[in-house]
């Protein structure tokens, strides 16, 4: 009797430990792309910096789970995670109605401004369809920056890139006019030696919700309510207990969560 009770507490305590382990090795897998400093940069090293990368960690500490991230290149990353390479992005996603037809999303966690960024030189005065008529202005493709210029500016050339730090090569070496992106990337930018080249030149106005969305969001597949539910309420625990602000003022000087939703 005594030996079957040793066997079945000796089991109990199996099980308990099993399911103590199976949670801590809970992970949670996130695409991000590593080239749009000061959100997510891969450094020379290989290590994944910046804003959305503190984020993403402070939401798997809160829910209790690893965080494990992948590298995508930004016009694969919603095929990507379609794929099941990650399980989310995190990588400054604007939430928009024709990215939402692919992907559901999670609450803004943070929704700044587009700019119009020039060299210092320019002669350029606003960032009007009729002021940039005739120049080439280079944007991010798969981006809603792009999206803006190409809809936006259709008297002028829009030239599409990789990613934000070839568009900035070129204006910084004279093969463009101008380029839209982040206001918070380009200042950035700007406050580094090879931004130092050029200055901003204004936020174009109006900046259409259907176009740039209420912000940026986390992308999960279609129909993941679960992981989304999750994930928006460690958004509000985050911002509740100081950690958001703790991470906001490690990069920025104002808060970039914007007007509360």
């Amino acid at each position: 009797m005594r030996i079957a009770l040793r066997i079945a507490l000796a089991a109990s305590a199996a099980m308990l430990m099993l399911g103590s382990a199976h949670a801590e090795d809970k992970v949670l897998k996130i695409g991000t792309e590593g080239a749009y400093p000061p959100f997510n940069n891969l450094t020379a090293d290989g290590k994944l910096e910046g804003f959305d990368i503190d984020i993403g960690n402070a939401l798997c500490a809160q829910m209790k789970i690893k965080c494990e991230w992948v590298t995508q290149d930004w016009d694969g990353i919603i095929p990507a995670l379609q794929a099941g390479k990650f399980d989310a992005i995190l990588a400054s996603m604007s939430i928009t109605p024709e990215r939402a037809q692919k992907v559901d999303f999670t609450n803004k966690y943070y929704n700044t401004p587009s700019a119009i960024a020039v060299p210092k030189d320019s002669t350029l005065k606003g960032t009007t369809k009729a002021d940039l008529a005739g120049k080439t202005i280079g944007a991010a493709t798969s981006t809603t920056h792009f999206n803006y210029a190409s809809q936006t500016y259709t008297d002028s050339t829009v030239k599409g890139y990789p990613s934000s730090p070839e568009e900035q090569l070129d204006l910084a070496n004279g093969r463009l006019d101008a380029i839209e992106d982040d206001i918070v990337v380009l200042s950035q930018w700007l406050d580094t030696p090879d931004g130092a080249c050029c200055k901003i030149l204004g936020t174009p106005e109006p900046q259409p919700v259907d176009i740039f969305g209420p912000g940026a969001g986390i992308a999960v597949r279609k129909g993941d309510k679960e992981l989304v539910d999750k994930l928006n309420a460690a958004i509000k625990a985050i911002r509740a207990d100081g950690t958001y602000k703790k991470i906001n003022d490690k990069y920025f000087k104002f808060d970039v969560y914007g007007a509360e939703s």
